[in-house]
């Protein structure tokens, strides 16, 4: 499985904003952002020059990188996303929303993207009852969600939903007996992402 294993507090720092890839720890003082509020590297308090191709490329990089994606995966996704009727940069979001680590973190069901990756590999998830392990494996409408019965990670699961908040509205879950289901795809203004997919599409209309 490919996967980016550079330094996740390096990486918020470069896009200038948590993306919240450590979970619970974003929230406290040892977050990278909070610690040392400028890029990493030599250069990283100098002044950088913002031109069009810049901030269309660091929105692209901060959308990969918020949800884990390499950059070949990304690529596929949104040539996928303009394929479909509607707008290109809406389905891109509602592509990525729907992997089933992303969605696991919107259930609660995991703290970060990466733990929820290891969780899927390691097959502790199930859908409609047949284990599934890949993390970019694609939820779809009335899909039901659980986590394999007897799974030794079960209280770091449980652990993760006591700092959840809030599920979408889209979905529907059940903490008590971890279990959960996609109720339709997920609309644009019930993506929390911290994206403006415009920049995105304009970057790859180039």
């Amino acid at each position: 499985m490919a996967r980016d294993s550079s330094p996740q507090c390096k990486q918020c720092r470069r896009e200038g904003q948590k993306l919240f890839l450590k979970g619970e720890r974003c929230l406290t003082d040892k977050c990278g952002v909070e610690r040392r509020a400028y890029p990493p590297g030599d250069h990283g308090r100098g002044r950088q020059k913002q031109s069009e191709y810049r901030v269309q490329l660091r929105e692209k990089q901060k959308a990969r990188r918020y949800y884990g994606v390499l950059e070949k995966q990304f690529r596929i996704y949104y040539d996928k996303a303009s394929r479909q009727d509607g707008i290109t940069g809406e389905n891109l979001l509602s592509i990525l929303e729907s992997r089933l680590d992303n969605v696991l973190v919107r259930l609660g069901f995991a703290g970060s993207r990466r733990q929820a990756r290891q969780f899927i590999r390691h097959g502790h998830w199930t859908v409609n009852g047949r284990r599934v392990d890949i993390p970019s494996f694609q939820v779809s409408e009335g899909d039901v969600i659980a986590v394999k019965a007897g799974t030794p990670v079960e209280p770091l699961i449980r652990d993760a939903t006591e700092m959840t908040a809030q599920v979408p509205a889209w979905l529907q879950a059940d903490h008590d007996s971890l279990t959960a289901k996609v109720l339709r795809k997920p609309e644009r203004r019930e993506i929390a992402a911290p994206v403006q997919e415009q920049l995105i599409v304009e970057l790859y209309s180039k």
